[in-house]
C-alpha cells in the first residue's frame, strides 16, 4: 500500500521515524518544486539516496575527483567503460584500482548523507512511500537507521546558526595560529564546540593558507556541516584564524537559513502521525474497538493498553519537539507543559493524548527536563 501526502501535513522527520520504528523496506519518493529525491530503505535503514536532478558536482565521480582520490583521465576512462557496459561506476573504478573499496564506501556514504540532510531544508513538497524489497550494495553502502537520520538532521538545524556566525563564507581561507597539542595532552575546555577530536585534527592538517573552506570540505570527506563545525571549533579556540575573501562570497549552510521556522513547523504539526503509523505498520487491523476494549468474564470491559502505549510514544516525541522549539525561542525549557499551549506550540488535548491523565513533566535544576507518560 503506497502512502502519499504533503510535507506541510507530515514532515520528513516523522515519516523517517515511523518507517524506522516499523522496520519497513521500500522507496520513499520526495519531490519539491525544483528537486526530487528517492530514498531506499531496507528494514528501517537508509541504504541509498538519489537526487533525480543531481548537479554535476554532486555525482560520485565528481566527488571522488574533488577529494583528489581519482584524476580526470581515470574518471573519463571509467565513464567510457560504463557507457559501453552499463555497469556501476564504482565497480569499474575499484576493478581498475583507481579507487579502493574503502574509499568508495566512504564517499558513497557521504553522498547519501548529504542528499538526505538536504531534505531538512525543504519548506514544502510531496512524498510517497512504496513498500517492497530494495536492492543495495552491501560492500559499499553503510546502512543508517532512520531514527539516526532524524536526530542528526535536527542537531544540524540546531547548531548551524552558531557555525555560520564563525564561518560566514565557504571562500574564506585560514591561517594557523598555534600547533595542536598531542591528543594525550589536550586539556579539557568548556563552552561552545569544546571538544577537540578526530575531525578537528583532520581539518587542521588540511587548513593550509591556500585552501578555501570549500576545498577543505571536498578533501575532508566529512561533508559541509561537519567540516564547517570543526573549522568553527578551531577558530573559536584560537588554533586557526579566518581570512575573509575580498568581495561577496558564497555563504555556508544549505540547511541553516530559516532553521527556526522549519524546526517550529516540524514541531507543531497535527497528529497525522496516528494515521500514517496505522498504514505503515498495519495496526489499523488491531487498533479498533476489539483491541482497545475486550469483553472479560461477566461482561466487564478489559482495556488493552498496548495501542495506547504505541500512540503515547509518538505523543512524547511530539512534545519533546515542542519543548526544543520553546527552548530555542525563549532560551530555556518551560516551567510546565501548559506553557507550550500558551506559546501555541501544541493543543491542550495533546498534553494527555492518548491517556486520561497528563504527561509528567519537570524541569531539572541543571536546565534539562524529565518527560514521562502517566502511570499505566
Amino acid at each position: 500500500m503506497a502512502l502519499k501526502g504533503t510535507l506541510k501535513d507530515f514532515g520528513i522527520a516523522e515519516i523517517l521515524q515511523l518507517i524506522g520504528q516499523q522496520m519497513k523496506s521500500g522507496v520513499l519518493h520526495l519531490e519539491s518544486r525544483d528537486d526530487e529525491i528517492h530514498i531506499a530503505l531496507s528494514e528501517g535503514n537508509v541504504v541509498r539516496a538519489e537526487a533525480a536532478g543531481r548537479k554535476a558536482n554532486e555525482r560520485l565521480g565528481a566527488m571522488l575527483m574533488r577529494a583528489e582520490i581519482i584524476t580526470q583521465p581515470e574518471l573519463d576512462y571509467a565513464l567510457n567503460l560504463q557507457r559501453r557496459s552499463l555497469r556501476r561506476l564504482g565497480d569499474i573504478l575499484v576493478e581498475h584500482d583507481f579507487v579502493s573499496r574503502e574509499d568508495l564506501r566512504e564517499i558513497t556514504h557521504l553522498q547519501t548523507t548529504e542528499t538526505v540532510y538536504r531534505l531538512f531544508a525543504w519548506k514544502s513538497g510531496t512524498y510517497e512511500f512504496e513498500p517492497g524489497g530494495v536492492e543495495w550494495d552491501e560492500e559499499t553502502a553503510i546502512p543508517i537507521r532512520a531514527e539516526s537520520v532524524l536526530m542528526e538532521g535536527f542537531r544540524r538545524l540546531d547548531e548551524w546558526p552558531i557555525v555560520r556566525k564563525r564561518i560566514p563564507t565557504l571562500q574564506a581561507t585560514f591561517e594557523r595560529k598555534k600547533p595542536l597539542p598531542e591528543a594525550s595532552e589536550a586539556p579539557p575546555e568548556e563552552g561552545e564546540f569544546a571538544s577537540l577530536g578526530v575531525n578537528e585534527r583532520r581539518i587542521y592538517l588540511l587548513a593550509t593558507g591556500a585552501r578555501t573552506a570549500e576545498k577543505i570540505i571536498d578533501l575532508s570527506r566529512l561533508g559541509e556541516f561537519e567540516t564547517c563545525k570543526s573549522l568553527a571549533n578551531l577558530v573559536n579556540r584560537g588554533y586557526l584564524s579566518l581570512v575573509a575573501p575580498a568581495g561577496r562570497a558564497k555563504a555556508v549552510g544549505k540547511y541553516a537559513a530559516g532553521w527556526k521556522d522549519r524546526l517550529k513547523a516540524g514541531a507543531i504539526r497535527v497528529f497525522s502521525t496516528v494515521a500514517i503509523a496505522a498504514a505503515l505498520a498495519g495496526i489499523a487491523t488491531w487498533i479498533d474497538e476489539r483491541a482497545l476494549a475486550a469483553s472479560g468474564p461477566g461482561g466487564v470491559a478489559l482495556e488493552d493498553r498496548a495501542p495506547r502505549r504505541l500512540l503515547g510514544r509518538y505523543s512524547v516525541e511530539r512534545l519533546r519537539g515542542a519543548l526544543e522549539v520553546y527552548r530555542m525561542e525563549r532560551g530555556e525549557y518551560p516551567p510546565s507543559l501548559e506553557a507550550l499551549v500558551e506559546a501555541g506550540l501544541v493543543a491542550r488535548r495533546e498534553l494527555k493524548f492518548p491517556w486520561r491523565e497528563e504527561y509528567y513533566y519537570r524541569r531539572r535544576p541543571d536546565g534539562l527536563f524529565v518527560l514521562l507518560p502517566p502511570l499505566d
